[in-house]
């Protein structure tokens, strides 16, 4: 996106940066905090450096928008399975062992760098930098959809939906996943709150801290798995969207995913209870069984109502299918 003069009056008194997120709604309240520190804005004329600095009703805001930066990771080739793509955002339908973002030992390889790749000119920037604006994220290993803006109104509005975590009806996510066990309760809701673990920081865990975070998460069994059954197919729909969540949950209650490595490994033992071929399916998985099958959302430009649905993987689906004829061996 080239650089952009624009130009409004206040239309309300009050702090500047609230000012410019309702002039100009295209562009993010964070986004128009850092182009007033770097000097970008004026009221009246005058270049102005504070965001809290109060305006009044009619005041001229004037703000240079600078084209937009080259993205900081470097774009990769890969392919990617598209659900959806156009001028604003891109569903994809993303596979398990995939990270999203760059990080701590994932500085490569990851599908931000593959979306740099991909979308090319068609992003206008995020924050003033050409990168793909990521709204919600997929564990490494769970596979599923993803929808991804790609520019700043789509992110903006994105984000929106995603803060109210379908409260408000345009945002719908559920996951499918296979657990130990049954849970006494076909249909139920865990309400805990979440946060990092103080036994070890890598792991989120069940907490009434001070810092722990409102999570809810409604889970439904669709099928017992097994003769007898060892273990259950169950539909997971978000109420938020805590790191880790539906691990943590379904844990909690007694019911871990399947070939989780950090919330189930006390289950280990129960493979024990696995047929040969799902002994095998098991290892071959190498994962939590958690897949991310159907998201809609309202796109950010139209207002339609857009939604997917992904079959379960191929690993998924395989000790699914073991599971389902599962008898124990004798």
């Amino acid at each position: 996106m080239p650089a952009t003069h624009l130009e409004a009056r206040a239309e309300a008194a009050g702090r500047l940066d609230k000012a410019l997120a309702t002039a100009f709604p295209g562009v993010s309240r964070a986004r128009f905090q850092a182009l007033i520190a770097d000097g970008a804005v004026s009221v009246e004329g005058i270049a102005v450096t504070e965001a809290r600095r109060a305006v009044r009703a009619g005041d001229l805001l004037s703000v240079h928008l600078p084209e937009a930066a080259p993205a900081e990771p470097e774009p990769e080739a890969m392919a990617l399975s598209i659900v959806h793509e156009d001028q604003d955002i891109i569903v994809i339908d993303k596979p398990p062992g995939l990270v999203v973002h760059p990080g701590a030992g994932h500085a490569t390889g990851t599908l931000v760098n593959a979306l740099i790749a991909h979308c090319g000119e068609s992003l206008s920037g995020i924050g003033g930098v050409k990168r793909p604006g990521i709204v919600h994220r997929l564990d490494k290993d769970t596979s599923g959809l993803l929808v991804v803006a790609k520019n700043d109104p789509a992110h903006k509005a994105l984000s929106e939906q995603f803060a109210a975590h379908g409260r408000d009806g345009r945002l719908q996510r559920s996951y499918v996943a296979l657990v130990w066990g049954v849970p006494e309760r076909r249909h139920g809701t865990i309400a805990a709150a979440i946060d990092r673990s103080t036994a070890n920081r890598q792991k989120m865990a069940v907490s009434r801290g001070a810092n722990a975070r409102e999570a809810v998460t409604h889970y439904e069994v669709l099928e017992e798995l097994g003769r007898p059954a060892v273990a259950s197919l169950v539909r997971c729909q978000l109420e938020t969207g805590r790191t880790h969540q539906i691990r943590v949950h379904m844990a909690h209650i007694g019911h871990p995913l399947l070939g989780d490595p950090v919330y189930g490994a006390g289950f280990r033992s129960s493979a024990q209870k696995l047929s040969g071929s799902a002994k095998a399916a098991l290892k071959a998985l190498n994962r939590q069984a958690l897949h991310a099958e159907t998201l809609a959302f309202e796109h950010p430009r139209s207002g339609k109502h857009l939604a997917f649905d992904s079959p379960a993987p191929e690993d998924f689906a395989t000790l699914l299918a073991s599971l389902r004829l599962n008898l124990p061996e004798k």
